[in-house]
């Protein structure tokens, strides 16, 4: 940028795009038509597309209506509010900051009550929080090098040195695991997510694996992980519970991810891993 100082353009580029921008981007995303949104949230839309084109500034409640009526994950509602010239709303810590204390602890009560079954807690971009005991006894044999820094339990699930191997029911679990992201991707549009998908699909996949096997599904509420270890193959139903609250972008990003055995012998199995 001819005249411009180094300071000027790195301060160029960090300012927040303008809020018709970030709204189009969202009504799009959401496959609305301006009338659509409009009407939605009780506004005209000939006010709605001079929002949109800069001409018209909205207010701070026009702004959440507008965010409410779009569905827009919190992280993304405070780039709305910063667009628009307002001061976020929903807080953003990490789970270790002593204000959620109580949330942690609660996080770690229910991973630990879920013992002798496996659980963990990941973050939005699939990176592990926490995890109880039993977690160690399904990762045995995946690379060292996958367990370093910060664990991203996708990449270590499916990744050909880390779990990918052992999982009998593979082609299935990669299907699963490439819808789950795909709808996180539709509802947040987060670039982070969508990169990891490309790195996932990318990964070499055993012959076979490909085949897919739907039984034991049940309509998307709980899906079978099946997994070779030195027991044997242990069988799972695995289910998701999303921690959500309207005020802290941190919990409403949490989610845990619970193991229970599908069936007798892997409960046995694992009531006797238990330290």
């Amino acid at each position: 940028m001819p005249g411009m100082n180094t300071a000027t353009v790195a301060a160029a580029r960090a300012a927040p795009r303008p809020f018709g921008d970030y709204l189009r981007h969202w009504r799009r995303h959401r496959r609305l038509s301006q009338l659509d949104l409009a009407q939605e949230a009780d506004i005209s839309t000939r006010h709605l597309s001079f929002v949109e084109t800069g001409r018209s500034l909205p207010s701070r409640e026009m702004v959440l209506r507008l965010a409410e009526r779009l569905d827009v994950p919190l992280r993304e509602r405070n780039q709305l509010l910063v667009a628009a010239g307002y001061a976020p709303m929903y807080r953003e810590r990490s789970l270790d900051d002593p204000a959620l204390a109580a949330a942690r602890q609660a996080v770690e009560l229910i991973l630990k009550s879920h013992e002798p079954y496996p659980a963990l807690a990941v973050d939005r971009h699939w990176n592990l929080v926490a995890a109880n005991r039993m977690l160690p006894h399904l990762l045995a044999g995946a690379d060292p090098a996958l367990l370093q820094g910060t664990v991203n339990v996708m990449r270590l699930s499916l990744h050909p040195r880390g779990l990918a191997p052992k999982i009998a029911n593979l082609g299935q679990w990669r299907h699963h695991l490439f819808e789950r992201l795909r709808q996180q991707i539709n509802a947040t549009g987060d670039s982070v997510l969508a990169a990891l998908l490309e790195e996932l699909r990318g990964y070499p996949v055993p012959e076979g694996a490909e085949a897919l096997h739907m039984e034991g599904e049940h309509l998307g509420v709980v899906m079978p992980f099946r997994l070779r270890t030195g027991f044997g193959v242990l069988n799972f139903i695995s289910t998701t519970t999303v921690f959500g609250t309207p005020v802290d972008v941190t919990l409403q990003e949490l989610a845990l991810e619970t193991f229970f055995p599908a069936d007798a012998p892997t409960g046995e199995a694992l009531r006797k891993l238990l330290p």
